[in-house]
């Protein structure tokens, strides 16, 4: 009789007591989700207890600590499970095994890596959703190094809002790279360059969408540009991050016009503050630790032992 593979599920959290109220009992109910653990930043409400109220396993590091890779590094190894799932505190699964659903790949050989389809929160306006619509299709499908010509920058696509990855795969490339953010873009790159494949599976729902200020978007899409700067070979593999985006943008103008024309100007202030956002972070690789503090949205990253100022 063959063993099913361990699964684990790992859930950076901070301030997340309201979520993971309604999380963990999502989570629970599936019976793939046998071992869960959070990696808590030293949130100021409840979270640790809310997870011990849930029997959920926890681990709290000072919040200066927290790295986006280094931390998902750490809960992987904690867990020691075959299979990892990645999640954040805010991403709900709709069905009620959806963990059963995205690991399903790595069990059957077909994949390393697995992601599910995100659909945007209720009550989401069209610039919130579309990316949803755009990035997560309807239809499931595998890719590997071989359809770079196909999909472009897309190819190593991943969200770690919800993904799982084989554990022993993980080890081959080092495991998530201490890095600023797009950790899950980053291990994927890797992990397909080595010949694995990474799974899209459309029959894996979770809800996760967020509506940022143009503030918020400009210190997200900074830390894109610089991590991109940093890790200058995937593009020499997929070409550049900016083509996927002007079509997304394209096609998200498109939309706009047909079903609410009054976002028009607001949608093209909010790309353009993204474009200019992610060609200054790009610019800023060499730039001062205080520079980047201040135009990043991971303020304290700048001050860590996590930060790494070269590639």
């Amino acid at each position: 009789m063959i063993t099913p593979p361990s699964i684990g599920v790992l859930i950076p959290t901070l301030n997340a007591e309201h979520d993971l109220e309604r999380l963990l009992p999502a989570l629970l109910y599936s019976t793939s989700s046998r071992d869960i653990l959070i990696v808590d930043s030293c949130s100021s409400d409840n979270t640790v207890n809310v997870a011990n109220h849930y029997g959920v396993r926890s681990k709290v590091i000072d919040k200066t600590e927290f790295n986006h890779g280094a931390t998902r590094e750490l809960g992987r190894k904690l867990l020691n499970t075959d299979i990892v799932v990645m999640m954040t505190q805010d991403a709900y699964p709709l069905n009620d095994d959806t963990i059963a659903r995205l690991v399903r790949p790595i069990s059957s050989g077909a994949s390393s890596i697995s992601y599910a389809r995100q659909l945007p929160r209720a009550g989401a306006d069209i610039v919130e959703s579309f990316p949803r619509k755009y990035n997560y299709p309807a239809s499931s499908h595998i890719r590997g190094i071989e359809d770079i010509s196909r999909y472009g920058i897309y190819t190593f696509f991943c969200s770690n809002s919800c993904a799982a990855y084989l554990n022993s795969a993980l080890d081959t490339v080092g495991g998530f790279p201490t890095v600023l953010s797009n950790e899950d873009f980053f291990v994927v790159a890797s992990l397909l360059k080595n010949g694995h494949k990474i799974a899209y599976v459309a029959d894996a729902v979770v809800e996760h969408s967020h509506k940022y200020t143009l503030i918020q978007e400009f210190h997200r899409y900074f830390d894109t540009g610089y991590v991109h700067a940093q890790y200058k070979w995937t593009q020499n593999i997929v070409g550049k991050a900016e083509s996927r985006g002007f079509k997304q943008f394209r096609s998200l103008m498109i939309e706009i016009i047909k079903r609410n024309p009054i976002l028009l100007s607001y949608a093209l202030m909010l790309n353009i503050t993204k474009f200019v956002a992610f060609k200054v972070g790009y610019c800023s690789l060499h730039a001062p630790a205080w520079w980047c503090k201040r135009l990043s949205g991971q303020k304290t990253y700048w001050e860590s032992s996590s930060c790494v100022l070269r590639p």
